[in-house]
């Protein structure tokens, strides 16, 4: 009998092959928000090594919106353009692909991992952060706050950027709207203080949510899945909550979002220091219960057995791996394996299936 990570899951009209997804993580090599060889070679690994479906890194709409000069973009047709080798590449393997597309609000603007830490100087090449209000989140330079015609700017950019994700034959979509970037930073109480239409009330702090949504599933085809991220809790008291989460998720189902990536935190700088295996685990299992939408979990999920009791208990749908995928880039293959499945290998790696590794060394030719 099949194990549960590896039966297939049909979203909307796609139909992935397993459960094993690989998460959103972020390479900070692009120049000028194009890709290069080393995200031809590093997606190319993640499509060879098993995983349903590989989610590329998150992906700024508008210069102003990455998080490092050293991200990856989708606001111009040369970033698209450097995209295509990746997603074809991807399809040659059986690989389904998908890319988050994002705006990164206050938290733009910072050095890449190993360059250096906080904010980018203006005199270095770094820029001005936008917000709901102008409040920073660590020591770093006020962001200015959005007024409405910027948040319009916003809505039309990442609608944009994925009208280029459709022409390039990406097969998911995904939002991110978690981890204190600029939608998460409209969505909680303690970030937006808005006394505006985008403020106050949940339905105003979701507002840019909804309008993002609405213009995005406008311009990606109607049989492709829309994923989101959102943020299950700040781990601040006063901030969004569980609650919260399955609200809007209630909301946006009618609005065509078809997954809730499960994730948490990252508003405020040190909320959670303690982090344990699955530990995001129970939120993905509150929104398939309560909003009926499918829900992935993310977070130290590194072992075939954990992750198959995840899916298989009905606590989440499929699940996200990251670091995990880093050191491992056909860990899906080896947990197969391990848990009994037989799943396609790539040709010239199929000599070393576990079940093709013979004890002796052979003789010598």
């Amino acid at each position: 009998m099949a194990s549960a990570l590896f039966t297939p899951l049909k979203v909307r009209g796609l139909t992935l092959p397993n459960r094993v997804w690989a998460s959103p993580m972020c390479q900070y090599t692009a120049t000028d928000g194009v890709a290069n060889l080393w995200h031809v070679v590093h997606y190319g690994a993640m499509a060879t090594g098993g995983a349903g479906l590989v989610l590329m890194e998150s992906t700024a709409v508008m210069p102003e919106g990455r998080i490092s000069a050293d991200d990856l973009g989708l606001w111009n047709d040369d970033q698209a353009q450097a995209l295509e080798t990746i997603v074809e590449f991807a399809h040659t393997q059986g690989t389904k692909l998908g890319v988050q597309i994002a705006h990164a609000g206050r938290k733009a603007s910072t050095y890449a991992p190993g360059k250096g830490e906080g904010t980018l100087p203006l005199t270095d090449g770094g820029w001005q952060t936008v917000a709901p209000v102008a409040t920073h989140y660590g020591a770093e330079r006020p962001p200015n706050a959005l007024d409405e015609k910027g948040i319009r700017m916003v809505v039309q950019a990442t609608a944009a950027a994925a009208g280029r994700a459709a022409d390039l034959g990406f097969d998911v979509l995904e939002i991110q709207a978690a981890h204190g970037y600029l939608l998460h930073e409209f969505c909680s109480p303690l970030t937006n203080i808005r006394d505006d239409d985008y403020g106050g009330s949940f339905a105003n702090r979701t507002r840019i949510v909804r309008e993002t949504v609405d213009a995005v599933r406008a311009v990606w085809p109607e049989h492709l899945p829309l994923f989101i991220r959102l943020p299950a809790t700040d781990w601040v008291e006063g901030g969004w909550s569980v609650a919260d989460t399955v609200a809007l998720a209630q909301e946006l189902k009618s609005h065509g979002v078809d997954l809730i990536d499960c994730t948490s935190g990252g508003l405020e700088p040190g909320e959670f220091e303690d982090p344990y295996p699955a530990f995001e685990v129970d939120f993905a299992h509150q929104v398939r219960t309560h909003a009926g939408l499918p829900a992935t979990a993310v977070g130290f999920i590194t072992e075939p057995a954990q992750a198959e009791l995840l899916v298989a208990s009905g606590q989440a749908d499929a699940v996200m791996l990251g670091r995990i995928l880093l050191r491992e880039p056909r860990w899906p293959l080896t947990a197969a394996h391990s848990l009994g499945d037989q799943v396609p290998w790539p040709l010239p790696y199929d000599r070393a299936r576990p079940e093709r590794v013979i004890a002796r060394t052979p003789p010598r030719r």
